[in-house]
């Protein structure tokens, strides 16, 4: 297969909204302290990320506000913009994983280092590419992938969401549980972009950044993966965390 860029992908650091189920009916939270703490510390824990080219982030507050935090060193006049993607929003339609109106995001930040050019309205709408649904999500998560792979930048970082990053890293191991991913908060993964079989970009967790998790070298074959995700997305779904 053959290798492509090198993406960072940074799970959210924590928020009211991650921090009980019971906050579930908050609307797009921002970090609690200990998620600031969790950010802050976050771009000191992989010196990798020094060498970072882009910076995207879902637009939803948390997941800003982890990037700006956590590579503070390369944002701001003379560094890098946070460009705000709302391919990687997160996937549920619980009112804590919706976004607000582009125009309300838009004025939280507009002091602050933050690109929306990417946003287009009606980002936050759950509808039509957006819904929470299987489908749609496997379909935006290949999208997102197929878009990072034909980018000119090799060290990308994408700060996104626990459940949404299993689609987009087509990777669901360990992801059916209470809090229906394996991500926690504040956590780096490297993945290395390469050609499947039918030419589509897939994405692959590089053996360092398996080791740092102490696993194996090995991950699961592409059959053992599709088996594992319709498993997992049944699961969820029975669940309600996503639409069949």
């Amino acid at each position: 297969m053959k290798s492509n860029n090198l993406s960072y992908r940074a799970s959210e650091s924590y928020s009211a909204g991650s921090a009980s189920h019971a906050n579930h009916h908050l609307s797009d939270p921002e970090l609690t302290p200990l998620g600031e703490e969790q950010a802050h510390a976050l771009g000191a824990r992989f010196p990798a990320l020094d060498n970072i080219q882009l910076i995207l982030s879902s637009p939803q507050r948390r997941a800003i506000q982890t990037a700006l935090l956590a590579l503070s060193s390369h944002v701001g006049d003379d560094g890098l913009q946070v460009v705000a993607w709302p391919e990687v929003q997160e996937a549920s339609g619980l009112i804590c994983d919706t976004g607000r109106d582009l125009h309300d995001i838009q004025a939280e930040f507009e002091k602050l280092p933050v690109d929306f050019a990417l946003v287009e309205p009606g980002w936050h709408i759950k509808q039509g590419k957006w819904a929470p649904v299987a489908s749609k999500l496997l379909e935006r998560a290949q999208l997102a992938r197929q878009w990072l792979s034909q980018r000119p930048e090799k060290e990308i970082v994408v700060v996104s969401h626990g459940c949404f990053l299993h689609f987009l890293t087509d990777d669901l191991v360990n992801a059916v549980n209470s809090h229906a991913t394996d991500w926690a908060n504040a956590k780096v993964r490297s993945v290395a972009f390469a050609n499947d079989v039918d030419e589509s970009p897939a994405s692959r967790e590089t053996i360092q950044s398996r080791e740092r998790r102490g696993l194996g070298p090995v991950a699961l074959t592409k059959e053992q993966q599709l088996e594992l995700q319709q498993t997992t997305l049944q699961m969820w779904t029975e669940w309600g965390v996503i639409l069949a």
